[in-house]
């Protein structure tokens, strides 16, 4: 394993496609090590990303397996790319960070959204989710479905994912899906904020100009010591992991500034229940 070694979300999605092929043909690490040929300790940290997972070992996991080819080809291609970006070298990434952000937040312990003009992705109803990507993509709804259902199997976990979201008070009054959507999806807002690993914060519209301004983003961080945070950035181009710890800092800053600014817990649900009360 190299040095400090820390797994991108690229080779944390390898990592998941590994354990995948396991799960789907009720194998376990014992059996597996013993059909490949290497301990099921080592299958394990491939499985969680805690040492890189060489391609001769993915291929190997694939016949065993019996993966149809061009699926295993598609693992084998992100761990060659991931040895190139780890190298130092930059080429064209096989990877969507959009459609893998919903899988990442379920690996999360810890959520930070800062949110410009929606709600946070993770508190989207259905009908509001809908709503949002009638009007511009609806390819996009399958993957905030899965950051909500994430958010949802988690919270009741013996080890939940703890979320604080902070918004502009314009996210409260922008009718989206329209009265009967909105009103719904605020109610909702209200019941999440009480979930006790929930923090929901509301920048009043007479703040003024606030940090991280017309920048929208979410902070995760994970269990593991190899995993380092991963700050995400979406817009209706494309989604963008950032992973540089320098970067992901300054986001945690941003964020924490934010929080200052907003109104308490009790004074954003508040702002809430007016909001929803005016539809």
């Amino acid at each position: 394993m190299p040095k400090d070694f820390r797994a991108t979300p690229l080779e944390r999605a390898i990592g998941r496609s590994l354990a995948n092929w396991r799960d789907e043909r009720g194998l376990t690490l014992t059996e597996v090590g013993m059909r490949v040929g290497f301990s099921s300790a080592k299958l394990s940290t491939m499985e969680n990303a805690v040492q890189p997972s060489a391609v001769l070992d993915i291929m190997a996991l694939g016949y065993v397996y019996g993966v149809p080819a061009l699926e295993w080809q598609k693992v084998v291609l992100q761990a060659q790319y991931a040895e190139r970006h780890r190298a130092g070298q930059r080429d064209a990434e096989p990877f969507d960070p959009a459609a893998d952000f919903g899988h990442l937040v379920f690996e999360a312990t810890s959520l930070r959204a800062f949110t410009t003009d929606l709600v946070p992705a993770v508190f989207q109803l259905a009908d509001y989710t809908t709503a949002v990507t009638r009007v511009d993509d609806p390819r996009r709804g399958a993957g905030l479905a899965r950051v909500r259902e994430s958010w949802s199997a988690r919270k009741r976990d013996k080890d939940p994912l703890t979320v604080q979201a902070v918004f502009p008070e314009a996210v409260l009054r922008q009718v989206v899906g329209g009265p009967r959507v909105m009103k719904a999806q605020l109610l909702h807002l209200m019941e999440v904020s009480e979930h006790p690993t929930v923090s929901v914060r509301v920048v009043p519209r007479g703040a003024g100009a606030y940090p991280a301004m017309g920048s929208p983003f979410t902070l995760l961080g994970f269990p593991h010591r190899q995993h380092n945070d991963v700050a995400y950035l979406e817009t209706f181009i494309k989604g963008e992991y950032v992973e540089d710890p320098g970067l992901t800092e300054q986001c945690s800053h941003r964020f924490a500034s934010l929080r200052e600014m907003a109104l308490g817990e009790g004074e954003s649900l508040e702002l809430i229940a007016e909001a929803a009360a005016e539809l």
